[in-house]
């Protein structure tokens, strides 16, 4: 097991990883030590790269919250191959977007509180933009006329933006006061799902629907999980969803997966297309 270690450490000659702390984690993991928070992203990103070298995929993690996140002498015992592969098999089937619903899809909007909903938290004032929907209205509709009014409308949609493109931003990010790396015994996407500590996925099938997630993100917009905070998962995006029905699915499955984000649907779809950073947040 120290070969591997050995092998992992010649990986990282010549990139910000190169002489970190390294050794055995929880159930088949690797850990990597001391990185500095300001630089998670970095360090994830020089990881990433080596992927097809070490063939485990990389995730950033905090001990902040959970004391068994350190290294270890000796290698503690992961699934095994059959595991993981019924594991990944359960994940491809599970049909995760009839599990993961944000509650706001059953509201109704009355007269006295459209005003809340069209200004949301960017404070723009949109209601002009809605004054023939026929209340009471589902809050789904409604916002969708919003928004896509919104998108013919120049100048109140880069208002709107102004006040939402944080979002999508690593500066938007929660960081840690400790970050480790750690490297998952697998290279496959939805299998790496096993190891991934987060709220939204507490039990067994949880996280094969959130491994189908992975899936489904990486091959449509090329969104890679950077770190995994428990109540909080980070995504680096290579494919940015185009205004309109892009930006709209988009917007609906990260708020079906995230119940704690505090932004509309509107205005999530605003900003996933300006922006390469992906935020996700469940908490009790």
């Amino acid at each position: 097991m120290r070969d591997d270690l050995n092998q992992i450490e010649a990986a990282f000659l010549g990139t910000p990883l190169a002489g970190l702390p390294i050794g055995h984690g929880p159930s088949g993991t690797i850990l990597v030590a001391d990185v500095d928070p300001d630089r998670l992203h970095e360090v994830w990103q020089a990881a990433e790269a080596l992927v097809p070298v070490i063939r485990r995929r990389p995730v950033m993690v905090t001990d902040d919250f959970d004391d068994a996140l350190t290294i270890r002498s000796e290698p503690e015992q992961g699934p095994s191959e059959s595991e993981l592969r019924t594991f990944v098999e359960a994940a491809v089937s599970s049909e995760p977007w009839l599990t993961y619903r944000h509650y706001s899809e059953d509201q109704q909007v009355d007269e006295d509180e459209i005003e809340f909903y069209t200004r949301g938290t960017t404070r723009v004032d949109l209601n002009d933009l809605v004054p023939d929907v026929v209340l009471p209205a589902p809050l789904p509709v409604l916002e969708r006329v919003l928004y896509d009014r919104l998108l013919a409308d120049a100048d109140l949609h880069a208002q709107v933006l102004d006040n939402v493109r944080l979002v999508t931003q690593t500066d938007y990010w929660y960081t840690p006061d400790s970050v480790l790396l750690m490297l998952l015994p697998t290279n496959d996407v939805r299998g790496s799902a096993y190891w991934v500590d987060f709220y939204g996925a507490l039990d067994l099938e949880d996280q094969q629907r959130l491994g189908e997630v992975l899936e489904q993100w990486r091959h449509r917009w090329d969104a890679r999980l950077v770190a995994s905070w428990g109540t909080m998962l980070q995504f680096q995006v290579g494919r940015r969803p185009t205004p309109g029905d892009e930006a709209w699915a988009a917007a609906g499955q990260l708020k079906a997966l995230a119940p704690n984000l505090e932004l509309s649907r509107w205005e999530v779809a605003v900003a996933l297309s300006a922006g390469d950073a992906w935020f996700v947040h469940n908490r009790p």
